[in-house]
């Protein structure tokens, strides 16, 4: 038997509970996986909370690290021993676990298994975002909400050695630090500070050309006052609350503006954009122009209490649970 954390009906954490499920063997195609790291997100709380529906009862979790116990028939690619990680697949709240291999990438040397686990859903979030759904070229100016959360680290350091030049939002002074000790050219807290207004002043008044927004709800309105005509907005998370519905006129009459949101699992789905996807990420962490941090650590059986740290913003970087 392992242990597995999951929820039998939607709510707040306090839903969270640590069951005993049998793990068989791997079936055609297949792994089964030891977790030695469990990554923790935003899209988990959406889950539990029940934003985003999901049969029940779920296990939590959609990232994860650890060593290759069993293969199945049919896979080749992998073998015991073998260190992997994953995201995109709901359930990594647990010590064991069966997945697809096809789904399933090996980690390189130089990687430990707990950045892994903290870095590769919000690592390649990071990727597509600002390489594919708007491809920031040098000299670009950004607005990045969230910049010292787990994913806006990452892209701060990112976005710097591609050479743009990055405005970030952050909750408070500590956070603002933190954000510009990782590369933000701009900092601006909202808590105090009007961030469009800002923006404006700091653009000269010409406005960004993209904005990516995983707040939601309370950022919404603002974000599209920041955007230049024909301006994108990229909205890829609720943390604040899901955004309420508008009516589509209200992009012509900002200037003709683009809106998207875009999913992971989308720019992942064929095996070839997930090798692709994560070699570049690795490749970036281990030159150092990016570095990876992690702010948390949690027993498997603290699931609760990260998800409330993680909903109270009391997090910065990446937190992890760990088996």
């Amino acid at each position: 038997m392992a242990k597995v954390v999951r929820f039998h009906k939607t709510g707040g954490p306090e839903v969270l509970q640590l069951d005993d499920v049998a793990v068989g063997d791997p079936g055609q195609g297949q792994v089964r996986v030891r977790h030695t790291a469990i990554g923790v997100n935003f899209v988990d709380t959406y889950q539990r909370s029940g934003l985003y529906p999901m049969q029940l009862p779920s296990a939590a979790g959609n990232e994860g690290a650890g060593v290759v116990e069993a293969v199945g028939p049919g896979v080749t690619q992998l073998k015991a021993g073998d260190r992997v990680t994953y995201t995109g697949q709901v359930g990594s709240y647990c010590e064991q676990r069966l997945l697809p291999a096809d789904r399933v990438v090996k980690i390189p040397q130089g990687i430990s298994d707990e950045q892994a686990a903290s870095m590769l859903l919000k690592g390649m979030t990071v990727h597509y975002l600002i390489h594919r759904t708007f491809k920031v070229k040098p000299g670009d100016t950004i607005l990045w909400h969230a910049a010292a959360g787990g994913v806006g680290l990452i892209a701060c350091q990112w976005l710097k050695a591609i050479g743009a030049t990055v405005i970030g939002t952050v909750g408070s002074e500590e956070k603002a630090k933190l954000a510009k000790a990782h590369g933000a050219d701009h900092v601006i807290n909202y808590s105090k500070e009007n961030f469009v207004e800002r923006v404006k002043e700091i653009t000269g008044g010409k406005k960004v050309p993209v904005v990516y927004d995983s707040v939601g709800k309370s950022t919404w309105d603002g974000s599209l006052d920041c955007l230049q005509p024909l301006g994108m907005m990229v909205s890829f998370g609720n943390a604040s609350g899901a955004v309420a519905p508008f009516n589509p006129t209200i992009l012509a009459g900002k200037g003709s503006l683009f809106l998207t949101r875009p999913t992971l699992n989308t720019y992942t789905a064929s095996r070839a954009d997930l090798e692709a996807t994560s070699k570049s990420l690795f490749d970036i962490v281990l030159s150092g122009k990016v570095k990876i941090e992690i702010s948390g650590r949690y027993k498997l059986a603290d699931a609760q209490q990260a998800h409330r740290d993680l909903e109270g913003r009391k997090t910065t970087g990446s937190i992890i649970l760990v088996p």
